[in-house]
This record gives C-alpha cells, sequence and structure tokens, in this order.
C-alpha cells in the first residue's frame, strides 16, 4: 500500500472545537471522509491512498477527525451529540469546500452524522451533495445492536454498554483506557472484525480507541441510542447512495441497513460475507469500490 502525504487543514466549528482535518490532492469533486466512533481518520488510510489511483489526480479528499477524536479538540460534555457533528458537517463545508460537488462517505457514527447533517442541513444537503456512501451505520440507533446474542440477552448488554459508557464521562478529556488497551485486544478483534483480520490492523484500531478521549466515547454513547432518522432518508433519494454492511457486524448488523434500503430503494446495498464493523480495514478494495462507483456516478 502506497502513502500519500497530506496537508492538515484545520477546522473551527461553531462551537469553538478544533477538528483535525487531512487534506490529500485537489480538484472539482470532493470527498470527505467521517469515521466511526472511537476511531480516526486512519481508519480510511486504504481508500486515502486507493482513491486518487482509481480516479486520477483530480479527485481531493478531506479526512476528518471527529470532535473528541485523533487529534480533534475534545469538547464539554454536553457537546457530544451527533446535533453537534451534523454543525461540524457544515463547518468542514464551510471552511474548506465553500464550492463544488461534495461526497461523504461515513462509517458507523460517521454514517450517522451524515444523516443528521442531511436533517439539519437540508438546504446545504440538497445543494452541495453530489452522493453518499454509508458503510456499517444505523439510521435507528441502537435498534438492532445485539452484539451478535440472543435478543434478550443483547438487550442485557446493551443497558450494561450504555451505563458503563456513562462513567467513563467523569475521565473528561483524559484517555486513561489507554494503558489498558492492548489487554482488550482479544475482546476488540471479537466484537468488532469478522472471521480473518491482520494483527497490524487490530494494533491500529487499538491505537485508535487510545487517541479518543475519555468523555467522548462515553459522551455519544446516549446520542447514538436515541437517534432515529429513518423518516427523514428521503432527503438521500436525489444523489446515488451506496450501502455496505458486514455479515459478521456485531454493532450495526445487517437489519440496520436493510431499514435504509427500505426507505432508499434505489440505493445499492453490499452485503460482504464474513466480514464484521471495520470493512474499511476489513475489506478496503470493497470500500473504495464503492466510492469509485458514487463518484463516478455523481460525475
Amino acid at each position: 500500500m502506497s502513502t500519500r502525504a497530506g496537508t492538515e487543514v484545520p477546522v473551527r466549528t461553531s462551537d469553538g472545537v478544533p477538528l483535525h482535518v487531512v487534506e490529500y490532492g485537489s480538484g472539482p469533486l470532493t470527498v470527505v471522509l467521517l469515521h466511526g466512533w472511537t476511531l480516526d481518520h486512519r481508519l480510511w488510510r486504504r481508500q486515502i491512498a486507493d482513491l486518487p489511483d482509481r480516479l486520477g489526480e483530480d479527485i481531493r479528499i478531506l479526512a476528518v477527525d471527529l470532535r473528541g477524536h485523533g487529534r480533534s479538540g475534545s469538547p464539554d460534555l454536553r457537546d457530544t451529540t451527533l446535533d453537534r457533528l451534523a454543525d461540524d458537517v457544515h463547518a468542514v463545508l464551510r471552511e474548506r469546500v465553500p464550492e463544488g460537488p461534495v461526497i461523504l462517505a461515513g462509517h458507523s457514527l460517521g454514517g450517522m452524522a451524515v444523516l443528521e447533517f442531511a436533517h439539519h442541513y437540508p438546504d446545504v444537503f440538497r445543494d452541495r451533495v453530489a452522493g453518499v456512501a454509508l458503510v456499517s451505520t444505523s439510521a435507528e440507533g441502537h435498534t438492532h445492536t445485539s452484539y451478535g446474542l440472543t435478543p434478550w440477552l443483547g438487550r442485557v448488554v446493551r443497558e450494561l454498554e450504555t451505563r458503563a459508557a456513562a462513567v467513563l464521562t467523569f475521565g473528561g478529556t483524559l484517555k486513561l483506557h489507554r494503558v489498558v488497551m492492548p489487554a482488550l485486544l482479544p475482546a476488540v478483534r471479537w466484537l468488532v472484525f469478522g472471521d480473518r483480520v491482520e494483527l497490524e490492523t487490530l494494533r491500529l484500531t487499538i491505537a485508535m480507541i487510545g487517541c479518543a478521549s475519555m468523555r467522548s466515547i462515553g459522551g455519544f454513547r446516549p446520542s447514538v441510542g436515541r437517534m432515529n432518522r429513518v423518516e427523514d432518508l428521503s432527503a438521500l433519494a436525489e444523489v446515488p447512495v451506496r450501502l455496505l454492511v458486514g455479515s459478521r457486524d456485531r454493532l450495526t448488523p445487517v437489519k440496520c441497513t436493510e431499514a435504509i434500503t427500505a426507505a432508499l430503494p434505489d440505493a445499492e446495498l453490499q452485503v460482504l460475507t464474513g466480514c464484521g464493523h471495520m470493512l474499511p480495514l476489513e475489506c478496503p478494495d470493497a470500500v473504495t469500490d464503492a466510492l469509485v462507483d458514487v463518484c463516478e456516478r455523481a460525475a
């Protein structure tokens, strides 16, 4: 895999939280990459490397660290919400992409941010967004999350996990969990990956989780659980949409994506056999293919 040098382009959000954004390339079409909960922009490293080879040097990529993740600033607890993520997407477009078509690609929490942006900024979405890729995400919060367990046990675990997340918020901007993450490697491997994963990919995932503040890890959990934008999905009906989910996704299982396709019958759904929640790392070529398809159809 080749590596590409990016340029750091900080973005100041409406409430003053600095976002760490890395820009690659230049051109008339901009792809904005939004990662999942507890991760950062390194999730998209393969797509960042491969998209220019597939689409030419005219493609521009903005890889965003969401607030409280990666190298972005940590917000107050009251501002760890999906509403704020929608504002942040708007800030990125306003400051870094003031004109030209945009492709929004979101994984997990990042996909929810795309849907929230479409809800809160319908005019901007209609005027600027030319295509969408939603990867391992949900329009119904944690409704279908069962961690691969039986439904009743999944509900119990979900309640315990939500309460544990609330406790983490007391850690504030600290990243105390970083020291214990290597010991949690087997649990992370089971929870977010499918049949096969390389050790280097696991280590990257552990490193990304360790960069998220405890306040953000816990603070976003209630907003994610309550999220429901199924009735607003019609905003995406006028643009090409690709949906990807792993058959072994324990966090946003296939049912989550099927609810989206029910509302967007023209969207193309791809279920990747044997894969889990981390599709940009597990099945990078399939994710890149989907992004290329959306970009070409948008053009």
